[in-house]
């Protein structure tokens, strides 16, 4: 577990160190802070002591913004050779793998903890939910846990950092709009197969303060995949 927190720890420095960290939380909080409080349907508009108008800007922020944070993680490893550097320091696939996920999971935590503020406004304007708070939050996490294992996965496809910022957002479409719109079409048990397969319904359901085991094995489950996928990736170069 130490390796993976050395390697943790520097991706994390990288992220500051290239200002990557800096404008990513500049850029959420003011696009999540912008329409949270003074553009759209924003709170003042729906008149509710609540953080769903967060919750909607923040689904759609970290789909966009966690592609572009992973797209380096791997696939500039990749076109540098630096990949291979780790490998002789005797740290496994996993290891590396989980190490740079570990990195843009706690830059995001970061992203979100500074968005706390928000919260304690709202809060003096009426009765919050609390539990709707702390399962907005954790579904935020779980969903972007998602989506840079996917963004993981991208990256380690190719050595170019934009086609896996764009494979990343092709693949990362069915989940965040295309499910929900096919299971919105269909009925029965197809329509509530493919709605299941939607993080919007998840993330909705935990966002009602409602933390559903069927929810987090669904998101466990993807981020396991993604990591899986991106580790068998990385394994190839021993195959050749």
């Amino acid at each position: 577990m130490s390796k993976v927190w050395i390697i943790t720890k520097r991706e994390l420095s990288g992220f500051f160190d290239s200002l990557i960290a800096y404008v990513m939380i500049i850029l959420f909080l003011g696009l999540s802070g912008s329409f949270t409080w003074l553009f759209g349907t924003n709170v003042f508009v729906i008149g509710q002591a609540s953080l769903d108008v967060f919750y909607g800007v923040a689904f759609w922020s970290l789909f966009f913004f966690i592609p572009a944070i992973t797209m380096r993680m791997i696939a500039e490893e990749n076109k540098t050779g630096t990949i291979e550097l780790l490998i002789t320091k005797a740290v496994s696939d996993s290891q590396i793998v989980l190490g740079k996920f570990l990195a843009c999971l706690i830059l995001v935590v970061i992203a979100l903890l500074c968005t706390l503020p928000y919260y304690i406004t709202v809060s003096q304007l009426g009765n919050v939910d609390d539990g709707s708070v702390i399962g907005g939050y954790f579904s935020l996490i779980l969903l972007s846990g998602c989506y840079i294992s996917i963004g993981l996965f991208a990256s380690s496809l190719t050595q170019n950092q934009i086609v896996a910022f764009l494979m990343a957002l092709s693949i990362g479409i069915f989940f965040q709009m295309l499910f929900d719109v096919i299971g919105s079409g269909l009925t029965g048990t197809m329509g509530e197969f493919f709605n299941f397969l939607s993080v919007r319904t998840h993330v909705e359901s935990m966002s009602r303060g409602v933390v559903d085991s069927r929810d987090v094995i669904y998101f466990l489950s993807i981020i396991l995949v993604g990591l899986l996928g991106t580790q068998i990736m990385l394994s190839k170069r021993n195959w050749k």
